[in-house]
């Protein structure tokens, strides 16, 4: 008997620190899922920092329901999740969860897991029946009880002290009550209760992986990832960038490393957004088989070439669209203004992007041109709420980042017609070919300086590249053939599962 073709699939994407309270690249793509799919509802399920109260865009009404998980605000997980009359559940819960119970259910699965962690173990089939296990543990007691329970930090520390002893490293009570305060946060969604859908999808292999597991866990659901920055690498350049101590340091390189191989092991489909992301994930064990590149797309019809605003007409001008945070590198960027202004003095970089998401790299920006006396030359505007305007504003568009997925400003730029300098990182090169624009070594000032100012300065290079740059949009990464992609992959992903269930049964 055929399997009968469903309305619509019902798809739980899973999203930390971006869709829908927070703007980013992640963002523009999860809009654009949200907004355009037509085969699919979505429920958003939002890990957070601290609890958000509006979302910051108008939702399709394909976006059936949001869950808000705020990993640091609450003291208890679920202080922000309706449970509606599942609060009996709770209470008994509590009432359920003694030091006993902890130590004979829940210490022997602790401490598997971090055996596991510390060794850096491969064997994913027992990081899964470990976490699995946990997830039976939680469906029947307390989370805030156990993982604040004395017999949890006993394990804790003894097995956080061995690793110490192991690598000569030194551990102090503070990192051990650091590090057993993250296990804590980034584990609660195994004490959330999800609803069934017919698929899960996560924006990152990291701890977006937990709720998609306790789904596929409880109902077989399939899971998607699709893969923007590498997040093991972005997280690898935070942690190494940090003040952690070095005991800190190697655990959340562990930690993260644990994540993203468990993520890839338990994928039904790996979606890479550029060729680039694929030597990282068949590092960390991903079946090449479940990996295929599906490239971002713009809107071409909204971002459309422009006439220059009158007031900016004959001043060589550069945008960028840039988030002010350090995998941007715009210490880079300025330095490279300073390259172009010793050739052409009146040269303007005007850089829109949030300033307030890392308020002390802003602040190290701002030194900077300061320092470089590049006040009248280099401007962070802050936020623009109509991208599609900005690339108008400048003659070339400049992106200088350590670590990319396949950076929507770089498409939207060109699909403007306006050619892009930009750095050679995750799939930039994909994006942009030779006759488009121009693809440089990262944090490399003076190769970058130097393309802005071959662009500045040749009228004719700069207006064919501009064409070119729109042509290839308009031939391989247009909104259309994104959405068209997706639809399919929802649809083969949902209708598999089905199959895979009905041979089960």
């Amino acid at each position: 008997m055929p399997i009968k073709k469903k309305e619509k699939i019902n798809v739980l994407l899973i999203s930390e620190g971006t869709y829908p309270f927070y703007g980013g690249g992640i963002s523009t793509w999860s809009h654009m899922l949200c907004d355009r799919v037509s085969n699919v509802d979505f429920t958003l399920y939002s890990i957070n920092a601290g609890f958000e109260k509006e979302p910051i865009f108008e939702l399709s009404e394909n976006v059936k329901k949001i869950i808000q998980v705020p990993l640091w605000a609450p003291d208890e997980p679920q202080d922000y999740v309706s449970f509606s009359k599942e609060y009996y559940k709770v209470v008994s819960k509590k009432e359920n969860t003694s030091p006993e119970v902890i130590e004979e259910h829940f210490v022997p699965v602790f401490r598997k897991f971090l055996d596991l962690l510390y060794s850096g173990s491969e064997d994913m089939k027992a990081l899964d029946f470990v976490f699995r296990s946990m997830w039976e543990y939680f469906k029947n007691y307390d989370y805030k009880e156990t993982m604040k329970s004395e017999e949890v930090w006993l394990v804790f520390q003894e097995a956080a002290i061995q690793e110490a002893d192991n690598n000569g490293i030194d551990a102090t009570l503070f990192d051990l009550t650091v590090g057993l305060r993250w296990l804590y946060r980034f584990l609660i969604p195994f004490s959330i209760p999800i609803e069934k859908v017919d698929v899960s999808h996560i924006t990152l292999s990291g701890f977006p992986l937990i709720p998609a597991l306790v789904s596929k866990y409880r109902y077989g659901t399939p899971l998607i990832i699709t893969e923007h920055g590498v997040y093991v690498r972005e997280r690898l350049l935070y942690i190494n960038r940090s003040d952690y101590s070095y005991f800190i340091k190697v655990f959340l390189i562990k930690l993260t490393e644990c994540i993203t191989r468990l993520s890839y092991y338990k994928a039904d489909k790996i979606l890479s957004v550029n060729k680039f992301n694929i030597t990282w994930e068949l590092m960390y064990g991903a079946d090449r088989e479940k990996i295929e590149i599906t490239y971002n797309g713009v809107d071409h019809e909204r971002f459309v070439p422009r006439e220059k605003p009158e007031h900016l007409r004959g001043i060589p001008t550069v945008v960028a669209v840039a988030r002010i945070f350090e995998l941007k590198d715009v210490l880079t960027m300025i330095r490279s203004c300073a390259v172009v202004m010793k050739t052409i003095p009146d040269v303007q970089y005007l850089v829109y992007g949030d300033k307030n998401a890392v308020p002390e790299y802003t602040e190290e920006c701002e030194a900077l041109i300061e320092e470089l006396s590049l006040v009248n030359n280099f401007f962070l505007k802050g936020f623009h709420s109509q991208p599609h305007l900005i690339f108008s504003e400048g003659d070339i568009s400049i992106l200088t980042s350590i670590s990319e997925g396949f950076p929507f400003t770089v498409l939207e730029s060109m699909s403007c017609g306006i050619p892009v300098v930009a750095t050679d990182v995750g799939g930039v090169s994909e994006a942009i070919d030779e006759e488009s624009g121009f693809v440089c070594k990262p944090r490399d000032p003076e190769a970058i300086g130097s393309k802005v100012i071959e662009l500045l300065t040749n009228d004719e290079l700069r207006d064919e590249m501009g064409k070119s740059a729109r042509q290839r949009v308009i031939d391989n990464f247009t909104l259309d053939i994104f959405i068209e992609s997706y639809e399919n992959i929802y649809e083969s992903v949902y209708t598999k599962s089905l199959k895979k269930k009905k041979q089960s049964s």
